[in-house]
């Protein structure tokens, strides 16, 4: 099997695995509870936090575990919108966003929130200008994504940063599902006050994620109840989950430290002979992330392609998992202002620090001889 769609999802290391099974095994007990079970539980969950605070260089309490990264998301925006509204009822935010923070801001506006969604030019990317002309009186959020999910753009996340730091009375959230354990991001002093980062996006698990939220930063809870996690997110704590998601996070910090450029040169590679088959078309930027690359095969359904691929056991994608069940047309695409025969034909190939140069050259091999096949029959 040949597995290029990490984007969508990784496989977990058998150490996350492993960690998550023997803390199910041997620290069942609620960390709530007060005896000495529970306070050995309470224990190994402060310990992931440091530990992962450690990583992110943050401190312990701003780490918030949670359930992934459309709770993260929901968490911060919503979270933000309604314990601050008193003081305004504006966001910032753009086009192409991942679902779980559009649709927040959609549900947002039906309770009275006004949004302004930035445009991004033909590389995905929002405009300095844009951000700082958006930003009102009434702003108290802006939320923008650091590396988008299907065109693999790396937006000017350390500049919005600064200008949020010249903007005291709002917040800054940034979703780093796709960025983490691929480029850096610096959180502490940063002007982030808010990132959400998912498990199963770093060969973690399905269900685990982390809110990073500074101490500065006050949020309505989405769960009401017991009062843990800082009050932010009330409920029994996932206690294997969070050492999971503390585990994958250090191996893929390790993977991204050691890697010395190997991913990008492999994607390179992909996006060079990609150029070389008749018919394809690039979409990804040439600076983008070091594990996307987006390309349309203009005059193909991309469907019919990832099921040819999927017989060989290749396996890519046509866009955001959470979105390629919807419309034909990618609306990251759209939004680059590109043309609807490149917007309706684009498949995504996402690497992992494990993807070879082997598995790539069977890949192009399998989608040119597919595109002959194709062609060949519509002519």
């Amino acid at each position: 099997m040949i597995y290029l769609d990490n984007s969508a999802t990784t496989k977990p290391y058998p150490e996350v695995i492993k960690s998550f099974q023997q803390v199910s095994e041997n620290y069942f007990a609620n960390p709530s509870s007060i005896h000495q079970f529970g306070g050995e539980a309470e224990k190994l969950l402060l310990k992931a936090k440091e530990q992962t605070a450690k990583i992110l260089r943050v401190e312990p309490d701003e780490i918030i575990f949670t359930s992934g990264g459309t709770e993260g998301n929901n968490t911060a925006i919503k979270g933000i919108a309604l314990e601050h509204q008193t003081r305004g009822k504006h966001i910032i935010t753009s086009e192409i966003e991942h679902p779980s923070v559009l649709e927040a801001c959609h549900a947002l506006e039906t309770l009275g929130f006004a949004v302004t969604y930035l445009p991004v030019n033909q590389n995905g990317l929002v405009s300095i200008a844009d951000v700082k002309q958006a930003i009102r009186n009434d702003t108290i959020l802006i939320s923008i994504m650091h590396v988008n999910n299907e065109l693999g753009s790396v937006q000017p996340i350390e500049e919005i940063g600064s200008i949020a730091k010249n903007n005291p009375k709002l917040f800054f959230h940034v979703d780093d599902v796709q960025g983490l354990g691929k480029l850096p991001l610096k959180l502490k002093n940063s002007g982030i006050d808010l990132c959400t980062m998912s498990g199963h996006k770093i060969h973690g698990l399905k269900g685990t994620g982390i809110l990073y939220v500074n101490k500065r930063t006050k949020l309505f809870p989405l769960f009401h109840g017991g009062h843990q996690e800082r009050n932010i997110r009330s409920g029994t704590e996932n206690l294997p989950g969070a050492v999971a998601m503390a585990k994958a996070l250090r191996l893929i910090s390790d993977k991204q430290k050691n890697n010395n450029g190997e991913m990008t040169k492999l994607r390179d590679y992909l996006r060079t002979e990609l150029e070389k088959i008749h018919g394809v078309v690039i979409n990804t930027p040439e600076n983008a992330a070091p594990h996307i690359i987006n390309f349309s095969v203009p005059g193909l359904k991309p469907e019919v392609i990832i099921h040819m691929l999927g017989e060989q056991q290749i396996y890519i994608s046509t866009k955001s998992a959470c979105s390629s069940k919807l419309t034909d047309e990618s609306r990251i695409l759209a939004a680059c202002a590109l043309d609807k025969v490149r917007t309706t034909s684009a498949l995504r190939v996402s690497l992992s620090y494990d993807s070879t140069r082997q598995e790539v050259t069977a890949f192009l091999q399998a989608l040119k001889k597919a595109v002959d096949q194709l062609k060949e029959v519509m002519e």
